[in-house]
């Protein structure tokens, strides 16, 4: 097993319910094509409005009206503001659990594909939501948002300012998150990776990668 000095973890989707439960029950309501906005999401994928957002690059009248663009491209016109409503999750309280026991033996990190929309870091759409939230952002060592260094995962920079930032090497560290793509790069680096499918699988495999018992 390696030695393992830090937990790093994606936000949205890990720490929230998943975003694209939120997006799938907005297309079923609307009659649009399921996963319509992930085809949109992952078109262009390095430079489409999301991207371009996500890196601080576009204000967010701007993306309201290139997101709809690049739907309708796809047959389907979505405004933008629509989908950043659905961003904002509910906490998911076992793993913020997790996260308070890990920081008892790990240096712990949040590495976030976030917007300058919504309340804090976490986008969250109400102050119930974003005070929850900060709750939870406040237990990192170091929170690395994409809208705050201009580049977003999977681009491996993000990842190596994190570790910087830790005084950690990526070999050393463990990252979560639920996708794969912003998976790979890490891997690449030498961290241990976990996609986040569900609560229980990715709690088991933290177990296994830390040899901690949550």
């Amino acid at each position: 097993m390696k030695s393992i000095e830090a937990i790093l973890w994606d936000f949205g989707g890990v720490f929230t319910t998943s975003p694209f439960e939120a997006f799938n029950r907005f297309e079923d309501a609307h009659n649009l094509p399921k996963d319509i906005i992930r085809q949109v999401n992952s078109t262009n994928p390095t430079t489409n409005a999301w991207a371009q957002f996500e890196s601080n690059t576009i204000t967010v009248e701007q993306f309201d009206k290139l997101f709809e663009q690049e739907s309708e491209a796809l047959g389907h016109p979505i405004r933008g503001m629509r989908v950043l409503e659905l961003l904002s999750g509910d906490l998911r309280p076992r793993m913020v659990s997790v996260l308070k026991q890990c920081k008892e033996h790990f240096k712990v990190g949040c590495i976030t594909n976030n917007m300058k929309s919504g309340e804090g870091p976490s986008m969250a759409k109400d102050e119930a939501k974003a005070a929850a939230s900060q709750s939870v952002m406040a237990l990192f060592d170091v929170i690395v948002e994409s809208s705050v260094e201009g580049v977003r995962k999977p681009n491996p920079r993000i990842y190596e300012i994190a570790c910087n930032r830790m005084g950690v090497v990526p070999d050393g560290c463990v990252f979560l998150d639920d996708l794969g793509i912003n998976l790979k790069p890490a891997k690449a680096l030498g961290m241990t990776t976990i996609k986040v499918v569900e609560e229980d699988q990715a709690i088991n495999d933290l177990e296994k990668a830390t040899g901690i018992r949550f």
